[in-house]
């Protein structure tokens, strides 16, 4: 029998705070995907690419590990090439550390038996932010401009005619841990990895904010606003809870298309932010639904902003005192003032983190 090889890649510990709290949490989940993924006989080999130190734990695992090389500043692309050489992979599946945090065995199974089907093509979690993606046949990364990052992979291998299959959108497929806020909402999901979840119980990432946002969803009275980068498919999936909704999406594929890079994002609620000021516009917010889910990022880069992890991870923790640029501050003391629930994140809190609520409501968990 055939098997596909399995590629995880996670970064190391570094920076505030919050950064390593997320840096931890992928290391963890990483931990957890290896242990499902060697259960799963169409999976093999595992390879790991880290950070050299810190990883004492793979030495008991049934895994290969390339460390990266100290020094070198990391670009995702490259890596990932010179690991398709390195191991003569005809075809891989690859994951981000922080993905597939709700991926049970069965699911891993499913991916991989789908992946070895192809000849030629790509199957992606999301065309727009790649965390996951088997590639067939892995030569196709050689007619490539190589991406410094995973997310525009399947974007660029599509550019070039590789055709395309997405997975379908569901909490497993499109949850990402790339914010103190996914940390918090995959950590109440009962799927959820044994050591992910002992990790994340332990710090004060806000779960009493998820919990409210929760009873909202499943609440008839419930008027829960969504905002940001949200698919059709993440829109119909909220539309069939009990609460009403509220449901804003612009600015899909930003990343991925460049326009965050050239500074081209423009955003119809950014205009009003702009407009009106932080507090203004978190009054205006606070009269017209009960709790708010917002992928800031959107209205950060319509400001023409480009914060740092650290005060993006602050402001997602409603945590204004150690937000260093002045904008992203009085954003998030203006958020600090709103009595009802507010979830702040990135792309992945309007994509898998709304479908993991979603799931749990219906779930009645």
């Amino acid at each position: 029998m055939e098997r596909l090889p399995l590629v995880l890649f996670t970064g190391g510990v570094a920076g505030s705070e919050p950064e390593r709290w997320v840096g931890e949490a992928c290391r963890a989940n990483t931990l957890d995907l290896i242990e499902r993924a060697a259960s799963v006989p169409c999976i093999g080999p595992i390879i790991v690419a880290a950070p050299v130190e810190g990883w004492e734990e793979l030495s008991d695992l049934p895994v290969e590990v390339m460390p990266d090389e100290p020094g070198v500043p990391f670009h995702f692309g490259r890596r990932l090439s010179e690991l398709v050489a390195r191991y003569r992979l005809r075809r891989f599946l690859y994951m981000g550390g922080g993905t597939g945090a709700l991926l049970t065995a069965a699911d891993l199974s499913a991916v991989a038996e789908r992946a070895l089907i192809l000849e030629r093509g790509v199957l992606a979690n999301n065309l727009y932010s790649t965390d996951l993606a088997a590639v067939a046949p892995a030569s196709a990364l050689e007619a490539i401009d190589l991406p410094a990052s995973d997310n525009d992979l399947a974007w660029r291998l599509a550019g070039h005619g590789l055709p395309v299959e997405t997975l379908p959108p569901t909490p497993a497929t499109r949850l990402d841990l790339d914010t103190p806020t996914d940390l918090a909402i995959a950590a109440l999901h009962p799927r959820c990895g044994p050591r992910l979840r002992r990790l994340v119980e332990g710090l004060p990432l806000g779960a009493d904010r998820v919990r409210r946002i929760l009873t909202e969803l499943g609440s008839p009275q419930g008027e829960v606003l969504a905002y940001g980068r949200i698919s059709s498919a993440t829109w119909a999936h909220i539309e069939r809870l009990p609460c009403q909704t509220r449901v804003f999406s612009e600015e899909r594929g930003m990343l991925a298309s460049g326009r965050y890079e050239r500074g081209e994002v423009r955003a119809w609620l950014g205009t009003f932010l702009e407009l009106a000021g932080p507090e203004r516009f978190f009054r205006s917010l606070e009269s017209k639904c009960t709790a708010a889910v917002l992928d800031t990022r959107v209205l950060f880069a319509h400001l023409g902003l480009k914060p740092p992890a650290a005060d993006r991870f602050y402001s997602d923790l409603l945590r204004p005192s150690s937000i260093t640029e002045p904008l992203v501050r009085a954003f998030t003391e203006a958020a600090c003032g709103v009595p009802m629930p507010l979830l702040l994140g990135g792309q992945s809190l309007v994509s898998g983190g709304l479908l993991a609520l979603a799931e749990m409501v219906e779930a009645g968990t």
